[in-house]
């Protein structure tokens, strides 16, 4: 009953950790995904106050770019399947029992080592996730035309780039707009 009592104990507190440490990994994750999307973001930012201040009158909206259905549902998955892996390892059941194999040499360092192992479960899933989910997106469109890829050029235009060619797209439409409109 002792030892029934320490394992409850441990199990409760394996749980907690695990808990304040996915608190802390996914509100202050470092993983390149998140570094890339704060890039992206702070790029945006920077972009939309200089854009601003040459068209006042311009309105320009930021919104994420999804990527493929098929990652996205294999994040979704591995999001899923990391949960169960997880539990499994606080629970103690050996799953290759289930199946009638012999449990590999990381499922029982994983059973020694529960904390460690779901951290390790946690991180690499989550690295996995982030890299299926990240697209590099920086698509610009005007009035509904795209103007700029970031997935088809491979690199962000500088602002110098990006002016002329809100210019030069500016100039178009005012030169579309003002053609005078046969009626027939």
């Amino acid at each position: 009953d002792d030892q029934r009592s320490a394992n409850m104990k441990s199990l409760r507190l394996s749980l907690l950790i695990f808990g304040v440490l996915s608190l802390f990994c996914s509100t202050s994750g470092d993983t390149s995904g998140i570094k890339r999307m704060k890039m992206q973001f702070r790029v945006f930012e920077e972009y939309t106050q200089a854009l601003y201040q040459r068209y006042p009158d311009i309105r320009i909206e930021g919104e994420n770019f999804l990527p493929i259905p098929m990652y996205r549902h294999v994040a979704s998955f591995l999001s899923m399947f990391k949960l169960l892996v997880i539990g499994v390892i606080i629970i103690g059941k050996d799953p290759f029992g289930l199946l009638g194999m012999q449990a590999p040499g990381f499922w029982e360092w994983g059973q020694g080592n529960k904390i460690y192992a779901c951290m390790m479960v946690f991180f690499f899933s989550n690295m996995i996730e982030n890299q299926l989910l990240s697209t590099g997106a920086f698509e610009i469109t005007l009035n509904d035309v795209p103007v700029w890829s970031k997935l088809e050029s491979g690199h962000l235009p500088s602002m110098q780039q990006l002016v002329q060619i809100l210019d030069n797209e500016m100039k178009m439409n005012v030169h579309m707009n003002g053609r005078p409109h046969h009626h027939s």
